[in-house]
Parts: C-alpha cells; structure tokens; sequence
C-alpha cells in the first residue's frame, strides 16, 4: 500500500480522534453510571463469578473514563489564547463554553450512583485517596471554567451543574469514610462510662471507720436505664411482611456491631434468643435476609448517608436535583444555542436528561428501599395508610420456593434475580470428583422461576400434557448429540483451557469444577433446628463460649453411644480443624456411594461439599481455621490421583472410586507405614468411613457433626470476612454467623446488667 494512503489513514484518524474523543469519553461515562445504577444491586443475589467481574470492571470504568474525559477537557483548553492573551475565535468543535459545562458533568459521574459506592470492603478503607480525588478534580473543573470565561451564555448552568457534581462527590466519599471500619465501629461506641465513684465511696467508709463508725458496703444491682420492654412483643404466629422488615432492622441496629468485634450485654442476648426461638424457621431466614441486606446498604451505598440525622442527606439530594433541572431549564430557555454544533447540543441534553433519569431511579429505589420501609412504619400493627403500597412491594421480595421432584420433595429457592436479597446457592467442591477431572454435579438442579410461571400457563390452558411429551422428545435429541458437545468441548479446553490454567490454576479450578446447588428450605430447618436446641443450652458465658466452640464433639455426645463416641473423637478433637474438614469430607462421600439415600443424606454431602469449597477456595475466609489446610488438601489429591490410575475405573466413575478405596485393608494406620512428611489423609478417611459404616445411625451423626463443623469455623472466621462476603452473592456460613449470635451462641455477650451500686450502711 503506498506510503500517501497510510498517511490519508491516520490523518482521517487522527480527525476523527480530535473530534470525538471528549464526546466519546463522556458518553461512555454516562453509559457507564446508567449500567451500575442498575445492575450494582444484582451483586448481593448474583451466582457464580462472572457476573461479580463484569460488575467490577464497570465499578473501576466507570472512574476511569470520568478522570479521563476531565484530563481531556483541561487539556483542550490549554491553545486557546493567543500570544496577545486574547482569546481566539473558536469553531464549534473546539466551543470552550460548552466543553466547561460538560465538565461538572463528569464530577457528578465521579460521584457514582447509589447503589454503589464501594465494590469492597477495602475500598471504604481508602476514602482519603478519594477525598484527594474530589480537591483535584474540583480544582480541574473550576480551572477549565475560568479558562472559558468570559462566558455570556453558560456560565450559570455550569455553576449549577458544579455544585451538584460537588454534592454527589462528596456523598461519595462520605460514604466511603463513614463505612471504613474504624469509623463505623467508632458510630457506634456509646459515651464514655467511668461507672461508679469509687474514690468518693471509698474517702467516706475511711471517714466513718476512722470515727469508730460500725459501717458496712452494701452491693445493689442498679437497674439497666437501656432496659425497656420491645415496642411490639413477641409474637408466636408467621410474621407478616412489613413485620419482617421491621424487626430486621431493629436486630440491625443490636447486631451490626459484630461486624467489629463488639460485645452485647445479656439482656440483648435474652430478647433476641427469645423472638428467634419463638420464630418458625422460614420468618427467621426472612428475618436475617433482611438484616444482611441493611448491612450491605450501609458498607456498599449510599443508603448511610440519605438516611443520616436530620435527613441532611436527603436535602442534599434533592438540591443537586433542582440544580440538574434549574440547568436544563436555563439550557431549554436562555442560552442561544446557534453558535453550537448540533452534535453537541444533543450530547448536553442528553447528559442532563441522563442526570435527571439517574437521580429519578435513585428516588425510587430510595423510596422502596427496605431502610426507608423500616424508618417510615415504626409500628407494622398499626401502619400509616401507605403502608399497603410497601406491602404489595414486599410481596414481590419474599423468597419464592419450588418443590423439586426428588424423592424427598425439598422446597427450593426459586427467587428471581432481580428481587432476591442474596444468591440463593451453596457452592461444591468434591476432593474425588476433582481428582478424577469428572464434570461437575449437584444434587438438585436450580428450579426457573419463569419456567414456574410458563408450566401454571400450560396447566391453565390445559397444555401440559403435550408440552411434556415434546419436551421429552426433544431431550431424547439432545441426549444423542451431548456425545459431539462434550467432544467439541474437550477440543476446546485442550487448545486454551490449559494456558490460562497455567496463569490462574485456582481460578480455572473453581470455575470448571466448583458447581452451584439451590438453597433448600429443608436444609435451612435442620439447620435452624439444631442450632435452637444448641441455645437452650446455652444460659451462661461458659457455656455459649464451649458450645460455640465444639468441632463436633457435642454433635456426638447427643448422637452415638459412648462407645462409638470413642471411635469417632479422634477423627475430630484430636486433630486440627482442617484436617477433620478433609477427613470427615471424604468419609461422607464414601458414606454417599455405599449405602441407601436418606434426607440427611443430601443434608451432610451439601454441607461436605460447602465446607471442602470453603477451605480450598476462600482462603481469606476460613484463614483463622484452616491451618495447612490447602497443603493437605493438595497432598491428598496427589496421593488419590496416583490410587486412581492404578485401579480401573467404569462406568459412575465417583462410584467406583469411592467402592475401590473402601477396599483397600487398612489394619494398620497409614502413618505408622507412611511417616508424617506427607499430609495426605486419604486413607485415614478411608477408616473413619468403614467405622461409620458399621453405625445404624450414621446419617444423623454426620449430618449433626457438620452443622457443628460450619458452626465453629462461622463464629471463629473473622467477621470482616462475613460482611466483606455480603458483596458478592452471600454465603450459607454468614446466615450461621448471625444466627448464632441471635441465638446467643458465641463470645459477645459480655456485659451484665447495670452497675453495682453501693451503699453504706451505718448500723447502730
């Protein structure tokens, strides 16, 4: 190609960049506040990975581009004047008035919309590098403002538009400042208590005793001035919906505080131990839903600040709002718009009407928040005459459940996208299943809630039956060419699935072969169960401290006989906690293949699968539990995939892996034969599998000993990692967490009730 054609390309280039580059830039941003306003929510109920990436690439876009468009802007103003220091006449490409009102625009991008104002906890943490953010790029808008004076037509809008770009900033980094974990802990700390004045006391009982005065200290309980009876009692029966939302909040406000290790007096302990015990298992799910929702609102938006005192946050808001319509109407209205492109007149009005739809959307989402249906009813028994408009909202927030078709019937959680409060799902890991390199599984499959709604249409119009036999059909179809998929898949993962496993092997591992099963309704009430029982036990610091504290030892004490005990305690207590992890995981899933299913069957592989999931793949999580725990994890992979080559395996390939191991003679311990250099506990699990083999009762031990595994490694993670986990999807070992602790299991609750008030008592 000649040298003069390349030329003519990047001049025709070059043109096309000089023109469009701010205009594009700002655009962009403007999409980009469009797509977080909107899908920044679906975080906390999304599933799986993908999702949460494509979130954050935004969330780091979206600032990105606004901090390039207000670099583009500044640096577009630079040629302006001639050597004269008279300002050149300008085309309307290059109009300086309008690129400066385009500028606040971008300060209001910068403060991001409500639904996001930081994508992890961390990012609250580094609330000074925004406030610096703010100072400069502030001083960048205001510097290309002067730079476009004198400016006859636009400069009242644009100083309209740069007192709400610098409301929204600021919010913004409010926001991130008020929910950095020193502050919120710091929001949190009551008035200093010095407690009674014990040198006062002490100087008067000297006085008396040195006057031959028969005195004595008397000790008397003061009452607890925080003490008063619930603003509604109890109750027994379901909860409605704005009931739900009600008491979520009031435990929020108690219970926010363990995010940072903070303790609770007793008398808290005993009121929420009571409304939970009294709870049907469903209300309390609901219950908790919403508390982790408050608590995601106040970490991750902007919910603290538009709910502050005095509502300032609100009337800010709504200044920025007029400011946005006063510049629209100026726009509309004064400014002579014949020296401007029309390209550019269409970008200001849609940059203000975009404004505009952005803060409308943020009002209603405001308005229908679960925070704004708490503060606005104060009592769900008598609500004010709105209240049925945020109950046919509610309606729509309530977890929908479908009956799966397994032998057992489990109720699964069927709640759309758009309107469930956290993901619904419990991630897998199976540690044979991975070392066989099979396709992942799960136990049910997630029901669709427009499938739901599509088979209630056919069973009205009275189409089911030949819908079935379609479907059917075609299954048959698909069942003949998954053989030319998986083949074509393989092809595939051959050619690129092993270098990007070269880069990010954890990451590939979780993404191939860490699989998704629906919450179960099921599940949540054997859960719900144990742990109410647990807290009956529980009346004294002790006690809640021991119970919290069992790795399954209490789980066996109320299971097996004392003889089976014996056999089993050593499988628990006298190894580390990871090691019971990878021991008692895989003599479930020998468990799983050897014997008939039962319900708590299904109940300890899904809790098997979850914690083998949260010790390989949440390292963060599980840090102050988890010991050697990926050592042993990878030792043991090695020595069953080395088992697994040896032994010919057909047709359930987890099946037959699990029968082979089973077989093995293990009469002798594998380190009295191996040494201790390798971690593996392959065949230590092998021999606590044949013990439970030979109990009746198997399936309800090891059902009740995982419920106490999740439990301890819930209450002893460190609760940054809970809320930190709120972001993303949620996770079963939180609704733990926080169950325990309204249930009073755990090590918070230190504070007794009142001081102890003294008196003395001068006898006769």
């Amino acid at each position: 190609m000649p040298a003069y054609i390349h030329l003519h390309i990047a001049q025709a280039v070059k043109r096309v960049w000089d023109r469009w580059n701010i205009r594009g830039a700002i655009l962009f941003s403007l999409w980009l506040q469009v797509l977080l306003i909107l899908v920044a929510p679906l975080r906390k109920s999304a599933r799986g990975k993908f999702n949460i990436i494509l979130i954050w690439f935004a969330y780091l876009l979206a600032d990105a581009a606004a901090n390039f468009a207000v670099g583009l802007i500044s640096n577009s103003q630079r040629n302006q004047y001639d050597e004269a220091g008279q300002k050149v006449n300008q085309t309307p490409e290059e109009n300086s008035d309008m690129l400066a009102f385009w500028a606040p625009f971008l300060l209001l991008h910068l403060g991001g919309p409500d639904t996001i104002t930081a994508f992890a906890l961390e990012d609250n943490e580094l609330w000074p590098r925004h406030f610096l953010g703010l100072g400069f790029q502030a001083v960048a808008v205001v510097y290309v403002f002067i730079q476009s004076l004198p400016n006859k037509n636009l400069w009242v809008p644009t100083l309209l538009m740069l007192v709400a770009g610098m409301i929204k900033y600021g919010e913004r980094t409010f926001a991130l400042y008020k929910a950095s974990l020193d502050k919120f802990r710091d929001s949190m700390l009551e008035a200093p208590d010095a407690g009674p004045n014990y040198a006062k006391l002490m100087e008067e009982y000297d006085f008396k005793k040195n006057n031959r005065l028969p005195t004595q200290i008397s000790l008397a309980l003061e009452p607890d001035k925080e003490a008063k009876a619930s603003d509604i009692p109890p109750k027994t029966d379901r909860l409605k919906d704005l009931e739900v939302v009600h008491y979520a909040y009031k435990y929020f406000k108690i219970f926010k505080g363990l995010v940072v290790d903070l303790i609770f007096s007793f008398r808290e302990r005993d009121e929420s131990r009571d409304f939970f015990k009294r709870r049907d298992p469903e209300d309390a799910l609901r219950v908790i839903e919403v508390e982790l929702n408050f608590l995601y609102g106040t970490l991750y938006t902007k919910e603290e600040i538009l709910h502050g005192k005095f509502k300032v946050g609100c009337i800010l808001r709504f200044l920025a709002l007029a400011c946005v319509l006063a510049s629209l109407g100026i726009f509309y209205f004064k400014v002579n718009k014949h020296e401007f492109r029309g390209v550019d007149i269409g970008i200001t009005y849609t940059l203000l009407l975009g404004a505009i739809a952005l803060d409308v959307i943020a009002i209603f989402m405001f308005i229908f928040s679960d925070r704004t249906i708490a503060s606005s009813i104060k009592d769900p028994e008598r609500p004010p005459f709105w209240a049925p408009i945020y109950e046919a909202f509610l309606v729509l927030m309530t977890p929908w459940w479908k009956t799966c078709t397994c032998e057992y019937k489990h109720e699964l959680i069927a709640t759309p996208l758009v309107v469930r409060r956290w993901s619904g799902s419990i991630s897998s890991h199976n540690l044979i299943r991975y070392c066989l390199e099979g396709n992942r599984k799960s136990i049910h499959e997630f029901p669709s809630w427009w499938q739901m709604m599509f088979e209630s249409i056919l069973r009205f119009l009275k189409l089911n039956k030949c819908f079935n036999k379609c479907a059917t059909c075609i299954c048959k179809v698909i069942g003949l060419l998954s053989p030319i998929r998986k083949f074509l898949g393989e092809i595939v993962w051959s050619s690129f699935g092993k270098i990007f496993t070269y880069f990010a092997e954890d990451f590939m591992d979780e993404m191939v072969y860490v699989s998704l099963e629906p919450f179960s309704l099921d599940l949540w009430k054997f859960i719900f169960e144990e742990l109410r029982t647990k807290s009956e036990f529980a009346d004294t610091p002790e006690s809640a401290k021991r119970i919290s504290s069992a790795r399954g030892e209490w789980a066996l004490t109320d299971a097996c006989e004392a003889e089976e005990r014996g056999k089993l305690l050593r499988y628990l207590i006298e190894v580390p906690y990871d090691q019971s992890i990878l021991l008692w995981h895989i003599a479930t899933d020998l468990c799983y293949y050897h014997n008939e299913m039962e319900e708590l069957t299904q109940f300890s592989k899904t809790l098997s699968d979850y914690m083998l999931y949260l010790l390989v793949f949440r390292p963060t999580m599980m840090s102050a539990v988890a010991g050697i725990g990926k050592i042993r994890f990878r030792d043991t992979c090695a020595e069953a995939k080395r088992f697994f080559k040896i032994e010919d395996l057909y047709g359930n390939k987890d099946k037959e892996a699990c029968k082979k191991l089973l077989e093995v003679r293990t009469d002798v311990g594998p380190q009295e034969v191996k040494g201790d250099r390798s971690k593996s506990v392959l065949f230590d699990a092998c021999m606590l599998a044949k013990e439970l083999n030979k109990m009746d009762d198997k399936w309800k031990i090891m059902s009740k000993v995982w419920v106490e595994l999740v439990s301890y490694a819930a209450s002893h993670c460190r609760a940054s990692t809970h809320a930190a986990d709120v972001s993303q999807g949620g996770e079963l070992i939180t609704f733990f967490w926080l169950l325990m602790a309204h249930f009073g299991l755990g090590e918070q609750f230190q504070i007794n009730e009142g001081h102890a008030r003294a008196k003395l008592m001068v006898g006769k």
